[in-house]
């Protein structure tokens, strides 16, 4: 006979165990079923963490999967919060706890130190901090400086890059602003749109102020200040006229292509220019600066405001259409970088006023902006309101 005997000859005791056998059998496949169940929906979903992460999200509230328990997803929905250039979503998400007290700690008004560095953490997580403004003699350190040519490296411009180092023999910023412990800058624009708005004294409180080529200050200075610290500019966007540079302005300098060099070589020197052909247009043939007062802004910026803030086309890293940014918004990448609050002003192109001047110092309209072949100013603006909307920098003309 098998180990389950009939009723009949079974003790009270047996027939007990009898009935409960296959109860506790069921019991165990009901459980065993509803545990697997369980299991496969309650899984997290694999999503690539470079572009998106799957978070819960309730009214403002966002909070990655991971930190949650499987129970709370119920009545919940997932929501990517990553665009596809890594940007969050939400971008009036606070800073962390700990930050938000330590600013609030702050005298009214003080400068913040590190505050866009952590405001572009919080919606930007791949952003690195610690990236130089110039280029110095260790500049090999970058490999994605050194791996592709000009306007996004310094492939094959090694040796030319070297000699100008070496000459000029200084790479950051003057002293006083070396010794700051907390950096406020402004970059410039040239647009129209600071035209009578009398922020000169506004702008000259920074202690970091950026301008663009050949923007002009005198003459304009109730609207854009009297105070430069830095003026980028490539070779055709130079000062032509040496009495019109600033007395105190570091010239930074930022290449294009490798023509470009060649020329900052020659003004380095001092030496009279050769070869101006490849210019889109004419160049200065003089800059009044010692070689102490001459950067070469790091091209870091360029190839990162291109393809990781803009999402401009990558092009094997070769210059090509609408993948090259302004320099406007270099200027703003590389503040990101290297100053605790970053405000601008004098961007934005308002096409809806044709008849509105392009630029603060020319009579030149609104309507005479014509898309640029290498630029794609649209997906700049949208890169730059990010910025604005996240608090990251502060627009002053409110043109983005």
């Amino acid at each position: 006979m098998g180990p389950c005997k009939r009723l009949k000859t079974m003790k009270p005791t047996h027939k007990l165990l009898f009935v409960l056998c296959p109860m506790l059998v069921l019991g165990f496949i009901y459980y065993s079923s509803g545990m697997l169940h369980q299991h496969v929906w309650g899984q997290k979903p694999q999503i690539d963490a470079e572009l998106t992460t799957p978070v819960l999200k309730k009214g403002n509230e966002v909070k990655p999967i991971a930190e949650l328990e499987t129970n709370a997803i119920e009545g919940q929905s997932l929501v990517e919060v990553f665009d596809k250039q890594g940007f969050l979503l939400q971008l009036d998400t606070k800073l962390p706890q700990e930050l938000a007290y330590k600013y609030s700690n702050l005298t009214e008004g003080a400068c913040k130190p590190g505050y866009t560095a952590a405001k572009m953490g919080v919606i930007y997580p791949k952003f690195v901090h610690e990236v130089p403004m110039f280029l110095d003699l260790n500049y090999r350190r970058f490999a994605k400086v050194s791996n592709y040519m000009p306007p996004f490296g310094l492939k094959t411009q090694e040796r030319i890059v070297d000699t100008i180092l070496t000459t000029t023999k200084t790479f950051g910023l003057r002293e006083e602003q070396e010794r700051l412990s907390c950096r406020r800058c402004i970059i410039v624009g040239n647009g129209g749109i600071l035209f009578n708005k009398s922020l000169g004294p506004r702008i000259d409180e920074y202690d970091i102020v950026v301008r663009l080529n050949e923007a002009p200050v005198a003459g304009y200075s109730r609207d854009v200040g009297t105070k430069t610290t830095l003026r980028i500019t490539y070779p055709e966007g130079a000062i032509q006229k040496p009495d019109k540079y600033e007395k105190d302005s570091l010239f930074v300098f930022s290449a294009f292509k490798p023509l470009d060099f060649k020329w900052l070589r020659q003004m380095v020197f001092k030496e009279k220019l050769r070869g101006s052909e490849g210019f889109w247009k004419s160049v200065a043939q003089f800059v009044p600066r010692e070689p102490s007062e001459i950067r070469i802004l790091n091209p870091y910026f360029i190839q990162e405001a291109a393809f990781q803030f803009i999402g401009l086309p990558f092009n094997n890293g070769y210059m090509g259409v609408g993948n090259i940014p302004t320099l406007g918004t270099v200027a703003i990448t590389m503040a990101l970088h290297n100053c605790d609050e970053v405000a601008v002003a004098g961007f934005g192109y308002d096409m809806s006023k044709p008849h509105a001047p392009l630029h603060y110092y020319e009579a030149v309209k609104m309507s005479a902006i014509k898309e640029s072949w290498t630029h794609n100013i649209a997906k700049e603006k949208e890169f730059l309101r990010k910025l604005v909307k996240a608090n990251v920098i502060t627009d002053l003309t409110k043109g983005i």
